[in-house]
């Protein structure tokens, strides 16, 4: 587990944008259960997070089309939360930073750590937005 003190900034950078930390098992489960479409970021203390994983699902959020609710959990830290929203993301391996959507419930879209570290913030962005543009 990370110090609070460390991540507070990494956390209040996404909540911020108008995502909502979630720290508990319940709260992932509701949040991914509720109709529409649900962004979960799954926050991360590295680099890839911090350069291009968090800037890029923010500036994902500038177009039209984006999803219902903006979630996040931050691994290493919000524990059950991560866990939780990991069952929800299988068969995809457990991977931080990575960014999930939901529709209805349903995983249609996923970014993993693979997909992320060395691109861009736009690249992810554009990325995403491609989702929204099918999904939302």
């Amino acid at each position: 587990m990370y110090p609070e003190e460390l991540i507070l900034p990494m956390k209040a950078q996404l909540e911020n944008a108008g995502f909502t930390s979630l720290t508990t098992a319940k709260e992932v489960e509701n949040a991914i259960k509720k109709e529409g479409t649900t962004l979960v970021m799954v926050n991360s203390v590295c680099g890839c997070a911090a350069g291009t994983a968090r800037p890029g699902a923010i500036a994902s959020l500038k177009f039209d089309k984006i999803p219902t609710n903006l979630t996040t959990v931050f691994a290493g830290v919000d524990k059950e939360a991560t866990e939780k929203a990991r069952e929800f993301m299988i068969p995809f391996p457990p991977s931080s930073p990575s960014i999930a959507l939901f529709k209805d419930g349903a995983l249609v879209h996923m970014l993993e750590r693979h997909h992320i570290e060395g691109r861009s913030a736009e690249m992810i962005a554009a990325n995403l937005v491609g989702a929204y543009e099918e999904f939302c």
